[in-house]
């Protein structure tokens, strides 16, 4: 491959990246923001669900539809992707998350009495949980429900790219995992979407921004682990249900 033509790659799949990100943060941090109070938990977790679906199928061919650092991590991890491919995802994903942010800001801001400071879709533990949920619960809720996603990633791709129904895959463990995680620190199983709104919300969000950040990643990295084990690279694939070899009985007629 040319030069040229590697740039042009490069340059896709980081704007495909930025862009998904960007899409993901206004739409499904929006159903929250601006109408979590009229769809609950059920419609925000859908919304999620849906946006990942739309962008799998839209993106996810060129560059995987990441859009979360956290799935990245466990790409780099099971060697689909480089350490320089990572970098500049990751930073497409922040960079992305801060755009979609500020575009849903910009809309929140045009709503009579809509609360923006301290929440704006923003995770956080202890009083910030719908559920009070304190901080050690919060991080190993986190850990669980990145796990599940990333590892859902990992079984349903085989190298990078999102293709046929995978991405339904994919979209319906965003939904699962957002529909235990609203009410037990707000979902944020992606470092990006919780960093972009927690920098216009302030205050409690950006002092427990961390957990969000750090919790993660090690699910991704934990995932990125179990996968090898259970879905080893160089290992024929095997069918639970795949009907074993004919073999006559002991002294059956072959030729019947």
């Amino acid at each position: 491959m040319e030069k040229t033509e590697i740039s042009s790659v490069l340059t896709r799949t980081v704007v495909s990246e930025f862009l998904g990100t960007l899409l993901l943060v206004f739409f499904a941090v929006g159903s929250a923001v601006l109408a979590g109070e009229y769809i609950g938990t059920f419609g925000i977790a859908l919304a999620f669900g849906f946006t990942m679906v739309a962008l799998a199928y839209a993106l996810g061919p060129i560059s995987g539809c990441h859009f979360n650092p956290a799935v990245t991590l466990g790409m780099l991890l099971a060697r689909r992707i480089t350490l320089r491919t990572a970098a500049e995802y990751w930073i497409a994903q922040v960079v992305g998350a801060i755009a979609g942010a500020a575009l849903l800001f910009l809309v929140a801001k045009q709503i009579p009495g809509l609360q923006t400071h301290a929440s704006f879709g923003t995770n956080g533990w202890g009083d910030r949980s719908a559920v009070h949920l304190n901080l050690g619960g919060a991080f190993v809720a986190e850990i669980l429900m990145t796990f599940l996603l990333v590892y859902v990633w990992l079984s349903v791709t085989h190298k990078v790219a999102v293709i046929g129904f995978n991405g339904m895959a994919i979209g319906l463990a965003l939904a699962a995992v957002h529909l235990i995680g609203v009410p037990l620190d707000g979902t944020g199983v992606n470092p990006a979407r919780s960093i972009g709104p927690a920098l216009f919300a302030g205050g409690a969000a950006i002092t427990q921004l961390w957990l969000f950040i750090v919790a993660p990643l090690i699910g991704a990295a934990i995932a990125a682990v179990v996968h090898q084990i259970t879905h080893p690279p160089h290992e024929p694939v095997l069918v639970a249900d795949e009907p074993m070899p004919y073999e006559p009985a002991e002294g059956a007629d072959d030729g019947l």
